[in-house]
């Protein structure tokens, strides 16, 4: 993926638990796996306080100083589209536009200052879904935040449940944060990829979760084995 096509958007841990139903424990003590975290500050926080989460994206083929220069190229023109449709957001978790450029801008400071240090450590790896490169049974939980569901027209049933059951190959539970497209409308491919699930032996359920910032995007698809 080349870097003009990436707008990178960094959420916190603060948001990533309150969007996922992550607790305390979850994040002291558990094997997380972030797909398609890019600039978020989840994986930089966990760390500071003794947990671990490992993040791919193809976002970390690139460098800090071109992650930071695609940031400032973007960050303007996202935040001008966001004022211009304020009344598609709830205003609930995040109180104001204001609020919210000061904790996107926050949250991807933090990782850049983490990033050089976490792809040494092997917390921050450049690759992307459906293919992952780790074992079997490799994580406890693994998350997705804004890709799959949300960009259902761009990507197909297909990719959705080969994507899936590739993080359920790692993990013993993929939890996948919002169930709604980009203009705000149920995904057509969750109800298919339910069915897929449940055919192969697999509890998926849609569970409610404490956030919403995209209105009526509020819940997530909890799957384990």
């Amino acid at each position: 993926m080349k870097l003009e096509n990436i707008v990178p958007w960094g959420r916190s841990k603060k948001e990533y638990m309150e969007m996922f139903n992550l607790g305390k424990e979850d994040v002291l003590h558990k094997r997380i796996l972030g797909c398609g975290d890019g600039p978020s500050s989840f994986n930089t926080e966990v760390d500071y306080d003794g947990g671990r989460v490992v993040s791919i994206d193809p976002l970390y083929a690139y460098t800090k100083q071109q992650i930071m220069q695609r940031i400032d190229e973007v960050a303007e023109e996202v935040m001008a589209q966001v004022r211009a449709n304020a009344d598609s957001f709830v205003w609930k978790n995040i109180p104001d536009v204001e609020s919210l450029e000061h904790m996107r801008i926050e949250a991807m400071m933090e990782f850049l200052m983490d990033y050089e240090e976490g792809l040494e450590e092997g917390r921050y790896i450049a690759a992307d879904l459906p293919d992952l490169p780790f074992e079997d049974n490799s994580f406890d939980i693994a998350l997705c935040s804004h890709l799959i569901f949300l960009y259902s027209d761009h990507l197909s049933e297909a990719f959705h449940k080969a994507a899936i059951d590739e993080m359920l190959r790692v993990a013993n539970e993929v939890r996948i944060f919002p169930l709604l497209t980009l203009d705000n409308k149920l995904s057509p491919h969750l109800e298919p990829v339910i069915d897929h699930l449940r055919s192969n032996g697999y509890k998926a359920e849609v569970v409610p979760t404490g956030y919403e910032f995209q209105k009526g995007a509020d819940e997530i698809l909890q799957i384990s084995r």
